[in-house]
């Protein structure tokens, strides 16, 4: 067997079959022989029959039999290294050649793989295999399949024709891997997997949305408020599930290369969102850490509208990544308006991680500085490591400002030490140290911190028996030192600043309970119904939300404040986000009412907004756009608290926000990427252009056509 020209070799499913020493052969109904693999010899290459063999004669039968008595028991899972396992509805053997073709429902087990095909033809002396029709080969959660695969055992490489199949990354680097050598008395035992070709035969069922990954672009967002009819969170999730298509794949040993590759989270067909590539090389560099090195990879949108991705070499090591070259933002206050930041990781394991994010704030050294001003640069850190599976400690600054006298008041930092308290009702608590932290507070704006150490002890959310109130509660210690508007704490002029510096003694306690008032029923999770536009079919609802609050602080000056906050709203959705025009309305209104006896001395925790009216709205205007608004008023002054304004593109796969508040002065650009679960074959990406039947299932049923 000659094998298919091609300038690569490699393999994503490292099989290392080399070390096969014999063949068991079964067929179904019929006795079990064994062959044992010879040493290749120096002849002419063979050539796998393209036509079915012909049926053995009486003079020469088509297996050596192996006598009753010397027929071998089933081979356990435990018990197979070096061992095929080869199952077909028919099988022949010849003996002139010594190759063995099975054929009908074929099944060939090796190691935890399995291997499904409509013929297969092993060639004993040249230990070369070629498996042919509807061809599939899985292993643990991820599956290969084809047209045509050949393999050449002595090798350890080969090529599958018209490749298609699915990766589950949680589990690619157990399932990629080959087990230990059952001889180790400490190997686990293989898994036997199941056949493909039930799942194959069956339509694509069951999709739901399993998480995502999303990245924000954006300036201080965690002093932004959350839109609550928005879809996109903080960044941060993984992509766990991905389908591809490829026209040919070669491998040898641990390596891989595809040709004209296209790789989606999308299980309909066609994708809304794929990724692209003349030829993708994969590489394992460490069971933990891959590298895959594409030519001319790109980004389509609904199989039209693409932009490069300007990355060709990407390195997997199954954690949490920041994608793209650099991340654009917005921020007015500390950065002067647009900027952009770049993250490199310096230091990541798996207990410890330390990464450092240069920022250039363009905006500012267009309009206000110079372009190599010093106060034109930034730059932020972070350092992450966990201690213990109970105990974690992180390290982060930001430095908004090079230029040495600046630095002191550019600066923010802070350092947390968490620990888990309890199994039970586990609690949390943090000792922390933070240097000019950032705070707003409704309507007295953004405040800040000039230091703060101490001890927070957190709980859970408790819910309180069966009815249906949730409590929960915090305290701290902390030694604070802020500004204040009391001019009795203050001491005479002529002074630098307004600070003060107190210890703070809290304790905070706060109940919720929700009633569902309507629910509507969801449309079918189909790519033209429940999941045009969104991951998840949009369920109508209408719900009451109530929550009581209250908060004791205590100052070492004396001073106290107490608040006790009362919050009663409605938020619900209509619609299901699936016709073009206004088919979906997101809404949420609520009012909150605060009693405080006396003020805090300091401003960044003083409860200023008793009467406050909170509402927004998301609505679909066309498609998939959706326009809205979160914001809130103070009732007694009549002010503006705050106001976010946002712009969203929603599709089943992917999600792209644009937010700006006014008020704030802060802006962000969010981008989502969804995960997927389902059952069945997904089928081939182009259903317009192929409709393909196997074993007389149309594989395009279900897709998005």
């Amino acid at each position: 067997l000659t094998p298919s020209p091609s300038p690569y070799h490699a393999t994503p499913l490292t099989l290392q079959l080399s070390n096969v020493k014999r063949l068991v052969a079964q067929e179904r109904g019929g006795e079990v022989r064994e062959f044992e693999f010879t040493i290749p010899e120096p002849e002419t290459p063979w050539v796998p029959d393209q036509d079915v063999a012909p049926t053995p004669t009486e003079e020469e039968p088509p297996f050596p039999v192996t006598p009753e008595s010397e027929t071998p028991e089933a081979e356990t899972s435990t018990t197979t290294t070096g061992v095929l396992e080869l199952t077909a509805d028919q099988q022949e053997y010849d003996q002139n050649r010594q190759v063995i073709t099975a054929q009908g429902n074929v099944l060939l087990r090796f190691r935890g793989a399995l291997l499904n095909a409509d013929r297969v033809q092993v060639n004993l002396p040249n230990r070369i295999l070629v498996a042919e029709g509807n061809v599939t080969l899985t292993r643990g959660d991820q599956v290969l399949r084809g047209e045509r695969f050949e393999y050449y055992f002595v090798q350890d490489s080969g090529v599958v024709l018209k490749a298609t199949g699915e990766i589950y990354v949680p589990t690619s680097g157990r399932d990629l891997t080959i087990l230990p050598s059952p001889s180790d008395p400490n190997a686990p035992e293989e898994q036997r997997p199941a056949s493909d070709l039930v799942t194959s035969n069956q339509p694509l069922l069951d999709v739901t949305n399993s998480g995502f990954y999303s990245f924000v672009f954006g300036g201080s967002l965690d002093d932004q408020r959350s839109i609550r009819n928005s879809s996109i969170p903080d960044s941060g999730g993984a992509i766990n599930r991905f389908r591809y298509e490829a026209d040919r794949v070669d491998f040898e040993g641990a390596e891989a290369v595809a040709t004209n590759v296209r790789l989606t989270n999308d299980p309909f067909s066609p994708p809304e969102l794929e990724l692209r590539a003349d030829t993708a090389r994969f590489r394992r560099l460490s069971p933990l850490v891959d590298e895959v090195v594409a030519s001319r990879p790109r980004l389509v949108f609904d199989g039209g509208f693409s932009v490069p991705t300007f990355r060709n070499r990407i390195i997997i090591d199954r954690r949490e990544r920041e994608p793209g070259l650099f991340n654009i933002g917005f921020d007015d206050d500390d950065r002067g308006g647009v900027f952009i930041e770049r993250n490199f990781e310096i230091l990541n394991t798996p207990t410890m991680r330390f990464e450092v994010k240069p920022q250039y704030f363009i905006q500012k050294a267009i309009l206000d500085e110079s372009l190599i001003d010093p106060s034109v640069f930034g730059l932020k850190t972070r350092f992450d490591a966990t201690l213990s599976p109970t105990t974690t400690f992180t390290a982060a600054a930001t430095l908004t400002s090079f230029k040495a006298d600046e630095i002191e008041e550019e600066l923010r930092a802070s350092l947390r030490l968490r620990q888990v308290i309890g199994s039970t009702i586990p609690h949390r608590l943090s000792l922390e140290y933070i240097y000019r932290d950032r705070i707003f507070n409704g309507s007295l704006g953004f405040q800040t911190v000039r230091s703060s150490i101490g001890a927070v002890v957190t709980s859970p959310v408790i819910p309180l028996g069966n009815s249906g109130i949730n409590l929960t509660y915090q305290g701290a210690i902390q030694n604070i030192n802020a500004d204040t508007d009391r001019q009795d704490l203050l001491p005479p002029p002529p002074r630098d600043n307004r600070r003060i510096n107190l210890t703070r003694y809290q304790a905070g306690a706060s109940l919720n309970r929700s009633f569902l008032l309507w629910q509507g029923e969801a449309l079918p999770a189909t790519p033209t119904e429940g999941l045009r536009y969104t991951p998840q079919p949009v369920v109508p609802y209408l719900q009451l939300r109530t929550r009581v609050t209250g908060v004791a602080s205590a100052y070492s000056n004396g001073d106290t404040q107490e608040s006790l906050s009362g919050t009663i709203g409605l938020v619900g959705q209509l619609g299901h986000f699936s016709k073009p025009y206004f088919d979906y309305t997101g809404f949420n209104i609520s009012y909150t009412q605060v009693a405080r006896g006396n003020p805090s001395p300091f401003r960044f925790d003083r409860v200023a907004d008793r009467s406050v009216l909170s509402g927004g709205i998301t609505q679909q205007i066309y498609g998939p756009f959706r326009i809205g608004f979160q914001t809130s008023y103070n009732l007694d002054t009549g002010k503006e608290i705050s106001t976010d304004l946002f712009v969203e593109y929603s599709r089943r796969t992917y999600n792209i926000l644009l937010r700006y508040n006014p008020v704030q002065q802060l802006g962000s650009i969010s981008f989502q990427i969804n995960d997927f679960n389902w059952t069945g074959n997904p089928g081939v990406f182009d259903c317009s252009e192929n409709r393909p039947v196997v074993q007389g299932v149309d594989q395009c049923i279900g897709s998005a056509e």
